[in-house]
């Protein structure tokens, strides 16, 4: 039961970050170190966002600025010794698709044919040791390449940053029971500087430093009756250390590009059942309060609550999971001058994820 419920947990795990605080797009879960013996996994992801603004007071509408996009992940896990296992895991943390429709001019919404993008990958490392009384440690690195672009008519403004590779860490510990399948990992992820060069307006411009917020994970599941299990998790990011700010565009607007005033905790909760030796199937909700009070042009939502489904397919020692998810987007407001805002409202997105899994 442990093995085959546990994949429809992770799977919400992968697609409850979806439209989730800040730029995240990866739960850095460290579900796969408890994988059963040499085990192995492909997953995709596809998020359709539908996210729209107003200004207020007028019918000036911005259209849907959040295009969709796809992710994916490998992982791989094996035993070392009988204490002693190895888990690495490929991932997108963080990211960014913005796209504002329109031509700017007169009666137009001021950040038509604004453009962001900000891409991400990562390549984790954990070892992970068991001790005495169920309980286990773990530690690893992370290599993370991060590169971005931003374009905004309405300020005459354009950015692209170098690629760059930097460092960081995490560890963990975990306690198990086997017998009624239950685990809780919490997992501490370390923040990443990154130092961009940097092209503003079509020249080189003065290099800027990112730093990639830490964050800490509980991650947890239970069996509460025959083939029924109980999993969540509670994510914490400091968001606020979070903050993008070119010496171009700080020099003409005096603020910065991208920043968060608020750190932002998501909530997962759900049940996973067994119904036979082939099909397992899940249900779970999440939700990450709204911090409020205004949010960035580029990144105009704040908060979510979703439900998603989840299906998990057995044959032999591969799984196959599938799942869907419902985001109901919380509304924001953002500012476009010293005198003008917009509201969005009445957004929502879907998320859809396969994850194939093969033990050896």
């Amino acid at each position: 039961m442990r093995r085959v419920l546990a994949a429809s947990s992770a799977l919400a795990l992968m697609t409850g970050a979806a439209i989730a605080g800040g730029v995240e797009r990866s739960s850095q879960s460290v579900a796969i170190l408890f994988e059963q013996g040499s085990y192995a996994e492909l997953s995709f992801g596809r998020v359709s966002p539908n996210v729209s603004g107003v200004v207020a007071g007028t019918p000036v509408s911005s259209g849907d600025m959040a295009p969709g996009y796809n992710t994916v992940s490998l992982g791989y896990k094996t035993d070392l010794t009988d204490q002693i296992s190895m888990a690495v895991i490929l991932d997108q943390p963080i990211g960014a698709d913005v796209a504002y429709p329109g031509t700017p001019g007169p009666g137009i919404y001021p950040f038509a044919a604004s453009t962001a993008t900000i891409d991400a990958t990562a390549v984790t490392g954990i070892l992970r040791y068991k001790l005495p009384s169920n309980f286990s440690v773990y530690a690893g690195l992370r290599a993370q390449t991060v590169s971005g672009e931003v374009a905004i008519p309405v300020r005459a403004y354009t950015m692209s940053t170098s690629t760059e590779t930097d460092y960081g860490w995490l560890a963990g510990v975990a306690y198990e029971r086997p017998e009624i399948a239950l685990r809780v990992a919490l997992t501490y992820n370390s923040a990443i500087d990154h130092t961009f060069d940097v092209q503003e307006n079509g020249g080189p411009s003065l290099p800027f430093t990112t730093t990639v917020p830490q964050s800490w994970n509980l991650e947890f599941q239970s069996g509460v009756a025959a083939d029924t299990l109980v999993f969540g998790s509670i994510r914490y990011v400091d968001w606020t250390e979070f903050d993008i700010t070119p010496v171009g565009f700080f020099g003409a607007t005096g603020s910065s590009l991208v920043s968060y005033d608020n750190d932002t905790t998501t909530y997962s909760l759900g049940v996973g059942r067994r119904f036979n030796e082939t099909w397992s199937g899940s249900v779970s909700f999440s939700h990450e309060a709204g911090t409020g009070p205004f949010s960035g042009n580029l990144g105009p939502t704040d908060g979510s609550t979703s439900v998603q489904v989840a299906a998990v397919y057995t044959r032999g020692p591969m799984k196959i999971t599938g799942g869907l998810r419902y985001i109901d987007i919380g509304e924001a407001q953002t500012r476009l001058s010293p005198t003008a805002t917009s509201n969005f409202s009445g957004n929502h997105g879907w998320a859809a994820g396969i994850r194939i899994g093969y033990s050896f």
